[in-house]
């Protein structure tokens, strides 16, 4: 895929539904989907924050990456 800019291979990216996140971003759409409006908490707790490094782990290693699970 080449592109003459990055912004041109990012929007190639997003057409193709091919999205970058990282734990904080991935635990607040966790949390919005999975929480919603009935949640007792307003911002990602630490369940929710978890979910997103166990997300993102499995990811990896369902693309080859090799990403490894971190506790922070």
């Amino acid at each position: 895929m080449q592109r003459e800019n990055v912004d041109d291979a990012m929007s190639e990216l997003i057409g193709r539904e091919v999205w970058l996140t990282d734990a904080d971003s991935l635990s607040q759409a966790i949390h919005q989907v999975y929480c919603g409006i009935m949640a007792d908490h307003d911002q990602p707790n630490e369940k929710d924050r978890e979910q997103a490094r166990q997300l993102i782990a499995a990811i990896g290693q369902s693309i080859g990456s090799g990403a490894a699970t971190t506790n922070s």
